[in-house]
């Protein structure tokens, strides 16, 4: 462990059932077999870090994909995280795909808040792609296509929330 880094969160896969359900969701004109559900369920890679100094957990594809110029892609990742209370994690893109292709997430930098895990979508990771460049780009199964980076963060003196998540992607102005 890198001194001064702090052991803050565990990845885990969402269930079988909510990646599926996920999945059929966002690509309901996409229809697989079980048989390729559970394939592509069974190849997803927890995050990880490249390197002893790397900041990022590199999020990996869990299928194969060409994104061509000006279009979008919502991944479902098949992946949760569980942190300790006063960290959240930021999603960004791999700095390699930013710079050589100008992939870009379309929310320019998703905060995955603490609680979000307890969701009642298990607290299941999406990252939605957009191509800005003028090549398409692949997105490869089992490669690494974003990173997470673990931050502390604080609260106001004064802070009284006290409402519980339940869902994500705006679920706490609801």
């Amino acid at each position: 462990m890198i001194e001064g880094s702090k052991k803050v969160a565990r990845f885990k896969k969402v269930s079988y059932e909510q990646f599926k359900k996920d999945w059929m969701h966002t690509f309901n004109a996409f229809t697989s077999s079980e048989e390729r559900f559970k394939e592509i369920y069974s190849n997803i890679k927890l995050p990880k870090r490249a390197t002893a100094g790397s900041a990022g957990y590199d999020f990996y594809a869990p299928f194969n994909y060409t994104l061509h110029p000006g279009q979008t892609l919502n991944i479902p990742t098949g992946i949760r995280c569980q942190m300790v209370d006063g960290y959240v994690l930021m999603v960004f893109p791999r700095s390699g795909l930013g710079f050589k292709y100008q992939l870009g997430i379309c929310n320019t930098i998703p905060v995955i808040d603490e609680d979000y895990f307890y969701s009642d979508n298990e607290g299941h990771i999406f990252i939605k792609l957009v191509n800005r460049g003028d090549k398409p780009v692949d997105i490869v199964a089992g490669k690494g296509f974003a990173q997470g980076i673990f931050l502390p963060y604080g609260i106001t003196l004064d802070d009284n929330a006290d409402a519980v998540r339940n869902g994500g992607f705006g679920s706490t102005d609801k």
